[in-house]
C-alpha cells in the first residue's frame, strides 16, 4: 500500500455537491483505504478569469494501485461526473489531480508527479496543510512552510467534510 495526495476541484453544476459526490465515490472504492479529506475551501480560477470560483480540496489515502492504474480511477470519476476538457485551465464538473504518489517523482506523457503547479497553488497548499503539514516537499519544504510562502488571500472556508 502506498499514501496518495489528490487535488480535488469543481467550479461547475453545483461545486460543493460534485465535491461531496467524488468524495463519496472515493470513499466506497475498492483501491482506497483510510481516506482523510480537508477542508473545502473557495477560490479564484487559475487561467481564464472568464469562469466561475471554484471549490477545492485535498484528500489522502493508501491504495494498492500503480500510478498509471490509479490515474486511470481518478479519471473514470471525472468522466462519471461529466468532465469535458474544452480548454487548459477552463471550467470543469470535476478535475481530480494526483499530487503525491508516496515519495516517487513520475515524468511521463500522461502523469506528472509530485504534480507539477502544486507548490505555488494556494488551494492546493492550504487543503494539503489541513492534514498532512509536515510532509516534506520535493523542493525541501514543509507543506506548513511552503503555505507561508504564498498568498492565500483568495481562498474561502466553505466547510468541514
Amino acid at each position: 500500500m502506498i499514501q496518495v495526495y489528490i487535488g480535488l476541484g469543481s467550479n461547475l453544476v453545483n461545486p460543493i455537491a460534485q465535491i461531496d459526490k467524488a468524495i463519496d465515490t472515493l470513499q466506497h472504492h475498492q483501491h482506497v483505504n483510510h481516506l482523510l479529506v480537508s477542508k473545502i475551501y473557495g477560490s479564484k480560477p487559475v487561467g481564464p478569469q472568464d469562469q466561475p470560483d471554484y471549490v477545492n480540496a485535498v484528500a489522502c489515502f493508501q491504495t494498492s494501485l500503480k500510478p498509471i492504474e490509479l490515474l486511470d480511477e481518478l479519471q473514470a470519476i471525472e468522466q462519471a461526473h461529466s468532465r469535458i476538457r474544452e480548454r487548459h485551465w477552463g471550467p470543469r464538473t470535476l478535475d481530480l489531480d494526483l499530487l503525491l504518489y508516496g515519495q516517487e517523482t513520475i515524468s511521463s506523457p500522461r502523469l506528472t508527479v509530485p504534480h507539477s503547479f502544486m507548490l505555488e497553488r494556494g488551494f492546493v497548499m492550504k487543503p494539503l496543510n489541513d492534514i498532512a503539514p509536515d510532509i516534506l516537499l520535493s523542493n525541501g519544504n514543509t507543506v506548513s512552510k511552503q503555505l507561508t510562502l504564498l498568498d492565500t488571500s483568495d481562498l474561502v472556508f466553505i466547510k468541514e467534510r
